[in-house]
């Protein structure tokens, strides 16, 4: 038989994949997002997820959402978006694609429209009616800067590891 097999993952599925396994990396307890930044040509540029600064002990920095700001994560807890701006070392992202395991926040929206970035594939948008994604959407269009919801395709993938 001189046939390529016909059940491999899609662009989408293995970027959105990727995405979802960085994710997988951040300590944070409620919410772990990934990003995956990619090239027009389909190569994987760099991958982030949510996580505190490089020197921020993930054991003594909190995790926790209530208290006065500086008692909560928020003030510390570096996007997975960002991230995967920050840990490219390659140049430009001009032009790019990034998956996102959750919709960006404007701060991040920003640094995705700075870096070049063109388009913007997420899986959940349950932040969609917060000012922070409504802002985010109304910069991407502003930029020119599509996305879309990543279409699942309840393909099971298992990994053993």
């Amino acid at each position: 038989m001189n046939q390529k097999r016909k059940d491999y993952i899609s662009w989408d599925e293995y970027f959105m994949g990727v995405s979802m396994l960085s994710g997988m990396r951040s300590k944070d307890p409620n919410t772990q997002v990934g990003a995956c930044i990619v090239s027009n040509d389909n190569k994987i540029l760099s991958m982030g997820y949510n996580g505190f600064p490089i020197g921020c002990s993930d054991d003594e920095f909190p995790w926790t959402r209530e208290g006065t700001e500086t008692e909560t994560k928020y003030p510390y807890v570096t996007h997975s978006e960002l991230n995967a701006i920050l840990n490219y070392r390659g140049g430009s992202l001009e032009g790019a694609k990034i998956y996102v395991s959750l919709f960006p926040c404007n701060e991040c929206a920003k640094a995705i429209i700075q870096a070049g970035i063109r388009v913007v594939v997420y899986d959940s948008d349950k932040y969609a009616n917060s000012a922070s994604v409504i802002a985010s959407k109304k910069m991407f269009d502003a930029a020119g800067v599509k996305y879309y919801s990543y279409e699942h395709t309840n393909r099971k993938v298992v990994l053993e590891l």
